[in-house]
């Protein structure tokens, strides 16, 4: 499994997406598979299976993401609700119903996203699963640095769980601006940090 110790303290968020982005990349692809395979497994072990819409990102090969199909295989084989995301604007995110007939198709940033559907809104969702680079054992994240999560957050229902996937162990603390959401879990391929 990974035994990746960050060497980081105290490091602004430019250098530590910077510094993520780099470590991902590293990952081959077979171990990119089987750590995605056991965040999937793990999440087995989280109080989430009673609920009904979870909203998943859909990974970006390129960008060297977990990938979300062994959860969305677990969530399909529950008979879940599936929510994915869609860019909307340059500020604001979309949420489609995944169905058997919904278009999922690459964009500019070489994300998949579905075309069209049924739109969900967040006041609906039980479960997000969030993307990030990085968190800290406070359960901060480092995203991208576009905010479309953090306003998509704000948005859900104070009990909606949200629910990190990382690679990576937790940093000690990284820097928190007053816009930022933070996780209730995130689930790496070691353990599962709780931060209820």
């Amino acid at each position: 499994m990974l035994f990746f110790v960050s060497t980081l303290h105290v490091m602004d968020k430019k250098k530590l997406r910077q510094y993520y982005k780099d470590k991902r990349k590293s990952i081959q692809d077979d171990s990119n598979a089987s750590f995605s395979l056991a965040i999937a497994n793990r999440l087995l072990e989280l109080p989430l299976w009673e609920h009904t819409y979870f909203h998943l990102f859909l990974s970006s090969r390129q960008l060297g993401e977990v990938d979300t199909d062994y959860i969305l295989t677990l969530l399909q084989g529950r008979d879940k609700q599936v929510v994915v995301p869609r860019m909307q604007t340059e500020h604001e995110l979309k949420h489609i119903l995944l169905t058997d007939a919904t278009l999922i198709g690459i964009n500019r940033w070489g994300i998949p996203e579905p075309q069209e559907g049924i739109e969900v809104l967040p006041e609906q969702l039980d479960v997000v699963f969030v993307p990030l680079l990085a968190f800290d054992e406070m359960g901060n994240r480092i995203g991208y640095g576009k905010g479309y999560y953090d306003r998509f957050l704000v948005k859900c229902k104070p009990s909606c769980l949200k629910i990190g996937v990382s690679f990576f162990p937790a940093e000690k603390s990284i820097p928190r601006e007053s816009t930022d959401i933070g996780l209730d879990y995130c689930v790496t391929p070691e353990q599962v940090y709780s931060f209820r």
